[in-house]
């Protein structure tokens, strides 16, 4: 079957000339893979996702999973390694897998019936799926573990904040929310593996469990972070009562809410989210 790319992942190549060869180059990774693992391919789920491509797929003894070839970005390079690592612990099993050069494929448990949390729930009841799931997630991998110190993406995205403001900021709000990006990765009292990335989206229904996590983006560090995304999916929240926000993930969380809202103040900054980052000056005491 002609391999469709949705265009969600034809905007990857816009990104650079590596990410344009790698999609061109993705009808023929995904037909080997298909044929490698004797899988029949369904199309793939649209709108589809920006950096991989994802379908239904059939197996030789008529079982059903999910194709996920991905480009295996900066933030997103550990993903088979975190899911195999929870070993099904509120995540999608990882039935096999292969990394190399630029990509990462999997073939990943399928959920049925497969809604997203943000279109089941409201939102004080994704909270606290959220926060259960974290909860869940949040242990410390064995020493010699292939994850990448949470530091070192938080210094990564310093560095694009500062190609991007070249001259350095002088407003308060804007200093703080920076020096805090920078010191609170190395002030954490505790370290955990962390999926970085949840929310809503990325929250499936599923048979086995309730709730299932796709997509983790794993680093370790500090679990004050996690709640973060899952947070600025709603700017509205954030925008009314962001303390109060902050305060009632802690809570489920068990975590300090101050450090949580330090978080949530660093992360707008480090994006130039500014009326969030505002909204939420009045609420941090650093």
């Amino acid at each position: 079957m002609a391999i469709v790319i949705p265009d969600n992942l034809r905007r990857l190549a816009d990104y650079g000339e590596p990410e344009r060869e790698w999609l061109a180059a993705l009808p023929e990774t995904v037909t080997e893979l298909a044929e490698r693992w004797s899988l029949r391919l369904g199309a793939p789920y649209r709108p589809g996702g920006s950096a991989a491509w994802v379908a239904p797929v059939t197996g030789a003894d008529g079982s059903r999973a999910v194709l996920k070839v991905a480009w295996r970005h900066y933030e997103a390079r550990d993903e088979a390694a975190g899911l195999r690592f929870w070993s099904g612990r509120g995540v999608v099993e990882v039935l096999q897998s292969e990394v190399y050069e630029q990509t990462t494929a999997m073939l990943l448990e399928e959920c049925r019936p497969g809604t997203t949390l943000a279109a089941a729930l409201p939102p004080p009841e994704r909270d606290e799926v959220i926060a259960r799931i974290l909860k869940r997630l949040w242990t410390a991998p064995p020493p010699g573990a292939p994850f990448r110190p949470l530091a070192g993406m938080c210094e990564a995205w310093a560095a694009g904040f500062a190609e991007r403001s070249p001259v350095p900021p002088d407003q308060g709000l804007m200093r703080l929310g920076l020096d805090l990006w920078k010191t609170l990765p190395t002030s954490a009292t505790t370290s955990v593996l962390l999926c970085t990335d949840l929310h809503p989206d990325n929250v499936l229904s599923a048979e086995r469990e309730p709730w299932l996590v796709v997509d983790p983006k794993p680093y370790i560090g500090d679990p004050a972070y996690d709640p973060i995304q899952h947070m600025l999916n709603f700017p509205d929240r954030l925008a009314t009562a962001p303390a109060a926000f902050a305060t009632r993930m802690a809570t489920l969380l068990d975590l300090d809410p101050l450090r949580v809202r330090q978080w949530l103040l660093a992360r707008c900054t480090i994006e130039s989210q500014w009326p969030v980052a505002k909204a939420l000056s009045t609420t941090v005491d650093a």
